[in-house]
C-alpha cells in the first residue's frame, strides 16, 4: 500500500485529495498529462444551477423478438419524486394478457410486468410523463434535510454488490484520514475516484458493480454501475448516507458535452447511474464522479490524463454537488427480486428492461436482439 497526495483547487481539495491508493490501481496511462492541444479542447462552461422545470415524456417500446409460448417483460418505471425530479404519469398499452405495476419492498422502485401468453408477438409500449431541473449545492448556506436518522439506515447497509467490510472498509478509511467532517470526507472520496479509477468503454452496459472484486484485484476500471458504485460503498463504509440513482440520458447537454448527454431519437445505451450523498448541513447532495472519468477517456479522441485540464475542470467541480437536468431518474434500488421470474430472479440494479421465454432470459443489453425503443420528447 502507498499513500500519494495530489493538488487540486476546489475549497478544501488542497488536503482532501489525499489518501490512500491501491498499489498498481492508477493505470501508466493516467501519470501523464500530455493531452493534445487542440481547438476542441480550449476552456469550456458546465455549470448547471437549479431554474425552470422542464418537461419529458419518455416511450420505451418492446417488440420481443424470437418469442414463442409465454413470456414476461418488466419495464423500470420512474418512481422518483425529489426536489430534482417529479414523475407525473406512467401509462401503458400492449397485447400482454396482464399488465401491472410491482414494487421493490425495500426501495420502493416501481416497474411493469407484463405477461404475454403466446399469441402474438408480444408488443408492449410505456409511455412516462416526468419533470426534472438542474441541481447545484450552495455550499455557503446550510440548509435542512428531512430525512430522518432511522430512513437513513438504509443507505448505510451493504448489499450484495456492495459490501461495507473488508478491503472496502480499509480502503474507505485510509482515504479519510484526518478528514473532520462529512463534506470532507466525502470530497476525498469523489476525488479518490477521479484519480484512481478510470472509464473502461470496452464493459457492457454501465458494468456490474462488484466493488469488493475491484479493489481486491486493483482493476479500477468500468462504467457508471461500478465506479459510482464504489464511490457510494466508500461513502457508507465510513458512514456516511449514500445512494446510486439509476436512470437514463433523456436530452443532449445544454453545455456542449457531447458525452454528457442522450440521443433522444435513440436511448438504447443511454442508461447512467447517478449518486447522491446525505450530509448533516446539506441534506441530500448531487455527486457524479464516473462522468467525470467519462469527459477525461471519451470526450476528445485523446484521452486526457490531467483532472485539472481546462475540458474536465467545470465538470469535475460542478458534478460535486451538482449535475444537469437531461437525465430522468428510475429508483435507488439495489438487489431487485423480479416478481414471477423463473431466470432472472434478483437483479442488482433496474435501468434497463428485462424479458425472459419460456424460462430463458434476454440480453437486456442488447437491445436490438432484445427488441426495444426508447424515445424522448421535450413536452
Amino acid at each position: 500500500m502507498q499513500e500519494t497526495k495530489t493538488i487540486l483547487n476546489r475549497r478544501t481539495l488542497l488536503k482532501a485529495a489525499g489518501g490512500a491508493v491501491l498499489a498498481g490501481a492508477l493505470p501508466r496511462t493516467l501519470l501523464a498529462q500530455t493531452p493534445a492541444q487542440t481547438q476542441a479542447q480550449q476552456e469550456r462552461q458546465f455549470n448547471p444551477q437549479p431554474g425552470e422545470w422542464k418537461g419529458f415524456e419518455v416511450v420505451t417500446r418492446v417488440d420481443l423478438q424470437r418469442a414463442e409460448g409465454p413470456s414476461t417483460v418488466w419495464v423500470p418505471l420512474p418512481s422518483v419524486d425529489t426536489d430534482w425530479q417529479r414523475t407525473l404519469s406512467n401509462n401503458w398499452t400492449g397485447n400482454a394478457k396482464s399488465m401491472r405495476v410491482a414494487t421493490d419492498s425495500r426501495y420502493g422502485a416501481k416497474y411493469l410486468v407484463a405477461q404475454f401468453d403466446g399469441s402474438a408477438t408480444p408488443v408492449l409500449e410505456v409511455v412516462s410523463r416526468i419533470q426534472t431541473r438542474d441541481r447545484a449545492e450552495n455550499w455557503k448556506q446550510a440548509r435542512a434535510g428531512l430525512e430522518s436518522a432511522q430512513d437513513l439506515k438504509l443507505w448505510l447497509r451493504p448489499t450484495d454488490l456492495m459490501p461495507l467490510d473488508g478491503i472496502v472498509l480499509k480502503t474507505a478509511n485510509q482515504i479519510v484520514q484526518g478528514a473532520r467532517t462529512d463534506e470532507d470526507k466525502a470530497q476525498r472520496i469523489y476525488d479518490w475516484i477521479i484519480l484512481n479509477t478510470f472509464r473502461e468503454p470496452k464493459v457492457k452496459g454501465c458494468g456490474i458493480g462488484d466493488i469488493k472484486t475491484m479493489l481486491e484485484t486493483s482493476n479500477l476500471s468500468g462504467k457508471c454501475a461500478d465506479l459510482n458504485g464504489l464511490f457510494v460503498g466508500l461513502c457508507r463504509a465510513v458512514g456516511i448516507p449514500a445512494r446510486d440513482v439509476y436512470g437514463i440520458r433523456i436530452a443532449p447537454s445544454t453545455f456542449g458535452y457531447r458525452e454528457l448527454g442522450g440521443k433522444p431519437a435513440a436511448l438504447q445505451g443511454a442508461q447512467h447511474c447517478r449518486a447522491e450523498v446525505y450530509l448533516k448541513r446539506h441534506g441530500w447532495v448531487a455527486m457524479d464522479p464516473a462522468d467525470v472519468t467519462k469527459v477525461m477517456r471519451q470526450e476528445t479522441p485523446d484521452w486526457i490524463k490531467d483532472p485539472d485540464h481546462p475540458i474536465v475542470a467545470p465538470v469535475r467541480q460542478a458534478l460535486f454537488g451538482g449535475w444537469e437536468g437531461n437525465w430522468m431518474g428510475y429508483n435507488f434500488a439495489h438487489d431487485v427480486a423480479l416478481q414471477d421470474s423463473r431466470a432472472i430472479g434478483k437483479v442488482g440494479f433496474l435501468m434497463y428492461p428485462q424479458a425472459e421465454n419460456r424460462g430463458e432470459a434476454y440480453d437486456s443489453l442488447n437491445p436490438d436482439a432484445f427488441k426495444y425503443v426508447i424515445t424522448a420528447r421535450a413536452i
